[in-house]
């Protein structure tokens, strides 16, 4: 494992990731209909070979595993042994022989050659060095393959994660610091020019950002939606950082935030804003 990326794999091995495979059909809810769109856009074939890449609890793997056939072949690789034993475990009953999951970082782990597509929901703006990873990556690419990932526009566009957090730092008294927009994260390709840069330093050509934007569902109530915000998304990473002791004003702080836009039944919804990217690999 690359020492580059040992925070993240660290992160990804502990309470994060144990929390993402315990919470499978709540993160789903958030995540999948960019997933879907981004499917969409690199539409896999019957017969095509593809690598999965930031796989997770592998249900995009097996998605695009049905999508190829038999004929086929998927490889999800992610750093999470959490989650990717419930990826294996959905895999198996799934009953696909043509998909695999490996565990490994995928900016330096040894792939198959000549594959069609490389696909990503989310998985890819945590490398140290993203150019070179994608490079890395591209190189399993056969000539004019393709690669399609989904990417979180800027916190700004992203009322679904940055609503719950401003509460909560208000609520503890953080003042917020000025973010490293290009360290590794959630946001980290959130900027069109600097992720079309790394593209190309990687040697991809035919860039393409394509802006899709969809209502994440957080909860029924308000009260629900804040104690989901708490365990995923940028409010968990602050209540790690501060201590399980201030949880129940954070709670409540976004509890109250939450409220001032639910809906007249009580649910509460908010705005999430991706780049779905699609590039080659030069013939």
């Amino acid at each position: 494992m690359s020492a580059d990326n040992a925070e993240q794999i660290a992160e990804w091995n502990g309470p994060l990731g144990q929390r993402w495979a315990a919470m499978l059909r709540e993160t789903d809810r958030i995540v999948a209909p960019f997933g879907d769109a981004a499917l969409k856009v690199a539409a896999p074939q019957p017969g095509e070979r593809v690598l999965d890449i930031g796989c997770g609890c592998g249900d995009t793997s097996i998605e695009i595993a049905q999508r190829v056939g038999a004929a086929g072949s998927v490889l999800g690789i992610d750093v999470s042994q959490p989650m990717l034993e419930v990826a294996r475990s959905s895999g198996a009953l799934a009953n696909c022989a043509h998909l695999a999951f490996r565990e490994g970082d995928a900016s330096e782990v040894s792939l198959p050659a000549d594959m069609d597509l490389l696909f990503s929901r989310f998985g890819v703006m945590f490398f140290s060095r993203p150019s070179a990873a994608l490079g890395h990556l591209r190189e399993s690419l056969r000539p004019g393959g393709r690669c399609v990932f989904v990417c979180w526009r800027a916190p700004r566009d992203n009322p679904w994660a940055m609503a719950p957090l401003s509460a909560a730092r208000e609520a503890v008294g953080v003042t917020p610091t000025p973010a490293d927009a290009e360290a590794p994260g959630p946001f980290a390709f959130a900027d069109e020019q600097r992720l079309r840069r790394i593209l190309s330093t990687a040697g991809f050509g035919d860039v393409d950002l394509e802006r899709f934007d969809a209502v994440i569902f957080l909860g029924a109530t308000s009260r629900s939606a804040a104690e989901f915000a708490v365990k995923i998304g940028p409010v968990s990473r602050l209540v790690r950082e501060m201590g399980a002791e201030h949880l129940p004003v954070i709670v409540d702080a976004v509890e109250r935030a939450l409220a001032g836009v639910a809906a007249s039944s009580g649910q509460v919804s908010l705005n999430g804003s991706t780049w779905i990217v699609s590039a080659t690999n030069p013939a």
